[in-house]
């Protein structure tokens, strides 16, 4: 809700006081949850009204929130308890035992058998610890001093305890207010005039009787400001006059509050948002509705839901009767039957090979389908012929060209993804923008012709969306990224125009336009704030919100005669509204979204007629002239939570985005007609036609209208402005990367043969459901129980997997033979870390499991989050950067103590339940990249990007010895190289894993006892791990090849090519970032991919193993015999 619909609800409290409602007054504290009255509540509690008292706490916080509010709750229960006990009601005090006590057994056993002993005794102050136990008056008084404490102690209750400070009778005033501005505003005012209703706007009727035209109504007011009205002016205060004048319709959005004090609306932000009181204080317009403020709400469907302005003077107040007000009823609830030019049938199905994040169909050749995707991919699709005219890998055209900042995020991941393709007006252009500082614009010449026109090093971070304009007529280029900021460029020579600052958060999308002779551009930023700019360089004219206040995007109807946008919160609640441009308010708010949508909603609009949005698995479409949605397809099933979708230019065709990198495309009989005239034709007949020039020609002024639409920015992706982790910190050297690894030697292959596992029938495979769009998957961990696998993504949001106790897994444990449920709880809320203020080149996402399984610790770059693995609640967030936290490791011997790796090289030991840094451990010179405990040996051992590893004694965290990594030679590591370390079983040697190499430790004196080295030609390490029971090592490539060594000798005995595991479609750029073992089946793994995917691999029921163990001497380079458990001193060189 917005702070200004939450200044309203305070509004309403003051005023329900003032006439009396109590039990009205406290029912709103309870359910909106904004202000907690202590004093009502300590009156409820003193006359001992326990369900009450339950009942109005439930509104703010619930027993399992966190360790304040279970305390609170338990004082409460514990004294109800007590006062039975003393009024001898045995049975009033089991019922409570066992209905509000028992929940506390599961966090602490022994203190509820101590309170159920108390049933046993004749006095419970015979209890040592209840000896002075008083009389109940006394022992309330005594709790709630307690309960106080707890209570501003608990961060659920922050800023909730004070009510603002308000003049009297606030709301009535505001009312008031609004009456004699709708007075001034009537064609034949009268003095004195006689209010009798608020359920419409007023108006002095007409001498004949007849009333006169609602000002709203009225085009002329659009330009015309009335007597008493408030002149345009810039939203961010006086500007220089403009060399053109602003058109009426953004002049509505542009205009500012008026001169006159008017402390409670100008104090908070004026938004723009269908949820706020947005476009206050503007032109004096009347929208045609009550002059109530309106808020879109999941079940209200009313049409007219719009801001309303309330400046005015207080200097006439009219005599009036403010009561409670109402709303009329819903409108708009009749159904329909989906139109027959809706594309709904599925006629063609696509496989892209990757996940598709964006599609844009070409303006003129209507069955020309441009895709982009989540490894960087981009295709150019016939989907009448369904060939696939072009496809090309992700690669930066001129490297040295390109900036330091981004030279060194591909360095650190080369992984990149598409956040947005699209056409220029005529179809000669298409724009490529990457969640990596560039753009790359090709030129199209028909067929599969496509040839390099223009790569730009745009912003900094993610460029997260992309549009052509013609101000001037000139064909231009607009960008922007998680720098804040949005950019223009010439489209024919790549030099930038204009740089447009103001925005505090990354942009997310651009919506540029053309109206009455002007070009502007919208946009839009992740903190929900909508923005607009001319072409010139006098900053933005608008600053309101937008529905959701996180990711939206704008786009107009074909025509351009209308705005809409479709957002998302963070929260996963989604809305589409239409835009009265001339207000700069939300003129209808459409309806049937998901309570909670899993990702974010992306939409498109077709026809001037038709909305659509991919929403619960499906497409909803909308007329756009009502709220309620037409119709859903769910395209015959196999569709993400949140498709992407697209039409066409005359909407005959409808592109939507399918699971397993699919790509479907629905028609209606047009669109069939239009394809079947394309089935049948050769590629070279079908590649020529009306093919555009190369030539970049300017537009006319007329054409640009319906350009502008064609290329407003309308985003086919989840947010790339969240923070992007680096994986793992992987870092890797691109000209190290080669498609596959060397076959063992002959020689070799006669004494011993290794296991080479290429297909998938030689193994057990299993890639986990996926309910929504999935980014890299950063680190992954199986639970200690064995029966989940949790994992968090490079956008900061976790997923969990959970396996199902069946007839066919009899333990629910995790196995690849069932696939499990990616589970959610019944709220619907998903674990998301902070990534406030990080820069997604930088953040690096870490996470820890407590023993128990009860609670994750997490960080993406931002504050750490300790999460409730049941209710996937955050329980407490700590640490906020500088610096970032970049590894998490419990102390072995006691969960409230932590081990936070920082990305300023130090370590820092973190008491959680006092919160407080107990030691600062310096030793490294970069960020650290792996921390584990030995328990036996009472030391942690720390490495860090800086490829050193140190020791350090937990008992006064001194540190003990430090080495560097024996680098391979010819293998030099790049600057910002990863080394990780995992504790052996025996706790005393440990496995390091760095891209150049896996070793074998011994701790006490930090020796290396055995070392593998891939060879020079060989892809570099991304991850590896022991397995269970550290027999085994588990470690995967940049190549996607997996490799099983011996753990006691590192050498090879099995390995698994990519295409075991990976379908024939999926893009040769996948590969695993993370490995996981199984707690307790040492064969079982989990791999985490760059495209989002987990798969989990067991060797087939007949083997039992993966592959044969080789000889402890085999011709290799090191012929040392192992020596137990781990290997003896020495480096095997690879044998892949």
């Amino acid at each position: 809700m917005s702070s200004l619909s939450r200044e309203l609800v305070f509004l309403i409290l003051q005023f329900l006081d003032e006439e009396k409602f109590k039990e009205t007054v406290h029912k709103l504290e309870q359910e909106s949850g904004f202000f907690f009255n202590m004093k009502y509540f300590e009156d409820e509690v003193h006359n001992g009204n326990w369900d009450e008292v339950e009942k109005y706490l439930s509104g703010f916080t619930k027993v399992d929130d966190n360790r304040y509010s279970m305390k609170i709750f338990f004082e409460i229960r514990k004294q109800k308890y007590l006062e039975a006990l003393d009024k001898h009601d045995r049975s009033k005090a089991v019922e409570i035992l066992v209905k509000d006590l028992k929940v506390f057994s599961t966090f602490n056993e022994e203190l509820f058998k101590e309170i159920t002993q108390l049933l046993t005794l004749e006095n419970f102050r015979e209890n040592e610890q209840l000896s002075k136990y008083g009389d109940t008056k006394s022992a309330r008084a005594i709790m709630l001093v307690e309960l106080k404490k707890l209570i501003e102690a608990n961060p659920l209750f922050r800023d909730k305890l004070q009510f603002p400070n308000l003049k009297n009778s606030r709301l009535r005033t505001l009312i008031n207010q609004s009456l004699n501005w709708q007075h001034q505003l009537c064609k034949n005012p009268r003095p004195n005039p006689d209010i009798k209703t608020l359920f419409v706007d007023h108006s002095c009727g007409q001498p004949n009787g007849a009333r006169a035209p609602s000002p709203a109504n009225n085009p002329l007011l659009g330009s015309l400001p009335k007597a008493g009205g408030f002149p345009p002016l810039g939203a961010h205060g006086p500007f220089q006059p403009t060399p053109a004048p602003v058109p009426a319709p953004l002049a509505g959005w542009m205009s500012n509050p008026s001169n006159v004090t008017h402390p409670a609306v100008s104090s908070g932000p004026i938004g723009l948002a269908a949820s706020s009181i947005p476009a206050a204080l503007k032109h004096p317009r009347t929208p045609p509705t009550n002059l109530s403020v309106d808020y879109p709400s999941g079940d209200s469907d009313h049409v007219s839901k719009r801001p309303r302005s309330m400046g005015i003077s207080d200097e006439v107040n009219l005599p009036v009767n403010v009561l409670p007000v109402t709303f009329p009823g819903h409108g708009h609830n009749q159904t329909f039957s989906a139109p027959d030019d809706l594309p709904k049938a599925v006629a063609r199905t696509l496989n892209q090979g990757s996940s598709p994040m964006s599609m844009d169909f070409h303006p003129v050749q209507q069955t020309l389908l441009l895709v982009g995707t989540n490894v960087g991919d981009i295709a150019l699709w016939e989907v009448g012929s369904r060939e696939r005219l072009v496809s090309k890998n992700f690669k930066v055209w001129d490297l040295s060209a390109c900036s330091m900042p981004l030279q060194a995020a591909l360095v650190k991941d080369p992984a990149v993804s598409v956040n947005r393709v699209i056409w220029s007006p005529d179809g000669s252009l298409f724009g490529v923008a990457y969640s990596r500082h560039i753009v790359q614009i090709y030129s199209y010449h028909g067929g599969d012709e496509v040839r390099q026109h223009l790569e730009i090093d745009a912003h900094v971070g993610g460029v997260n969306d992309i549009a052509f304009s013609h101000p001037n007529k000139q064909l231009c280029v607009i960008t922007c990224g998680d720098d804040k900021t949005i950019k223009v460029w010439d489209a024919t020579n790549g030099t930038k125009q204009y740089t447009f600052e103001g925005h505090e958060a990354p942009v997310y999308s651009v919506c540029p336009h053309y109206k009455e002779n002007i070009q502007f551009i919208f946009s839009t930023a992740v903190d929900g704030k909508i923005k607009a700019w001319l072409y010139d360089n006098m900053g933005s004219r608008v600053d309101y919100e937008a529905p959701g206040r996180w990711c939206t995007t704008m786009a107009y109807s074909a025509d351009g005669t209308r705005l809409f946008s479709c957002g998302t919160s963070k929260e996963g609640e989604s809305f589409i509204v239409e835009w009265n441009e001339s207000e700069g308010a939300v003129k209808r708010t459409y309806q049937g979204f998901r309570k909670r949508s899993l990702g974010v909603v992306q939409f498109d609009t077709t026809k001037n007629k038709y909305l659509a949005a991919g929403d619960d698995f499906s497409i909803k479409f909308w007329d756009m002239d009502n709220i309620q949605p037409l119709t859903s397809l769910d395209a015959d099933g196999g569709l993400p939570a949140s498709p992407r979708i697209r039409f066409n230019k005359d909407g005959s065709l409808l592109a939507v985005s399918a699971n397993d990198n699919g790509i479907k495309i629905l028609a209606n009989s047009d669109g069939i007609r239009l394809l079947r005239t394309l089935e049948n034709l050769s590629y070279d007949a079908s590649r020529t036609p009306e093919a555009p020039k190369p030539a970049i020609n300017p537009i006319s002024a007329a054409a640009a209208t319906a350009a502008a639409a064609t290329s407003a920015g309308l985003a086919e992706r989840s947010p790339s402005v969240v923070p992007i982790a680096g994986m793992n910190g992987d870092a890797r050297n691109l000209g190290d990367v080669k498609p596959r690894i060397t076959e063992e030697s002959s020689e070799k292959s006669k004494i011993w043969k290794l296991t080479e596992i290429s297909e998938p029938s030689q193994c057990r495979s299993l890639r986990l459901p996926e309910n929504m769009r999935v980014t890299k998957i950063s680190r992954l961990i199986f639970t200690n129980s064995g029966n989940a696998i949790l994992a968090l993504q490079s956008n900061a949001i976790h997923l969990l997997w959970k396996w199902q106790r069946s007839d066919r897994n009899s333990n629910s444990k995790a196995t690849a033979s069932i696939p499990p449920q990616l589970w959610q709880p019944s709220s619907g809320i998903l674990m998301t870390n902070d990534v406030a203020a990080t820069n997604p080149e930088e953040a690096v996402p870490c996470f820890a499991l407590s023993k128990n399984d009860s609670y994750v610790m997490s960080a993406s770059g931002g504050k750490i989050s300790l999460f409730n693995m049941m209710t996937f609640k955050t329980m407490a967030t700590f640490m906020p950067p500088p610096p970032a936290a970049t590894f998490l490791a419990f102390h072995p011997q006691d969960n409230n103590i932590i081990a936070i790796g920082m990305d300023d090289s130090t370590i820092q030991i973190y008491n959680v339940r006092v919160d407080e840094v107990k030691s600062k451990l310096k030793g490294h010179s970069k960020r650290i990249t792996g921390l584990a405990f030995s328990h036996v040996l009472n030391v942690l051992v720390s490495s860090g990007a800086d490829s050193q590893l140190c020791v350090w004694n937990t008992d006064g965290w001194e540190k003990q010895k430090a080495r560097f990594l024996q680098v391979p030679a010819g293998r030099t590591p790049t600057t910002q190289s990863d080394t990780r370390v995992q504790f052996h079983q025996d706790q005393i040697h440990f496995l390091v894993v760095h891209e150049s190499q896996l070793a074998i430790y011994e701790t006490t004196k930090l020796e290396c006892m055995k070392q593998w080295v891939p060879r020079e030609s060989s892809a570099p390490i991304t991850y590896a791990t022991f397995s269970c029971d550290s027999q085994l090592v588990y470690a995967s490539f940049l190549d996607a090849t997996v490799c099983v060594f011996n753990a006691a000798n590192l050498r090879l005995r099995c390995r698994i090519n990519p295409s075991a595991y990976l379908p024939a479609s999926v893009s040769s750029n996948v590969h695993p970032l993370v490995i996981a073992a199984h707690p307790s089946e040492p064969n079982e793994f989990a791999l985490g991919l760059s495209d989002g995917g987990v798969h989990v691999l067991e060797p087939l029921e007949s083997e039992n193993k993966w592959g044969v163990p080789p000889p402890a001497e085999n011709g290799s380079v090191s012929s040392m015999a192992a020596t137990p458990p781990v290997g003896a001193p020495g480096s095997e060189q690879a044998q892949r």
